[in-house]
């Protein structure tokens, strides 16, 4: 026993794509100057926080010889 299915015809499932509703959204309220100045502020922490970030990183990244040799003299003066 197949439940039974009723055809649908081609044209009523081309009709819904081109179906527009009459409805008109709200329109959007424009933005206060404290909210603009909360999002700037906002930007402008997060833009500090991964500069810093790349300030106080960048010489735990940077492999310098200076590091390697003081290591190196320490353990050819302890022999």
């Amino acid at each position: 026993m197949h439940p039974r299915r009723e055809a649908v015809p081609f044209a009523f499932v081309a009709e819904t794509d081109r179906f527009r509703s009459n409805v008109t959204p709200p329109a959007r309220q424009r933005p206060g100057l404290s909210e603009i100045a909360g999002r700037t502020l906002i930007g402008l922490t997060v833009v500090a926080g991964l500069v810093g970030s790349l300030l106080f990183g960048m010489p735990a990244l940077q492999a310098g010889p200076q590091a390697g040799h003081a290591q190196q003299s320490e353990a050819s003066q302890g022999r």
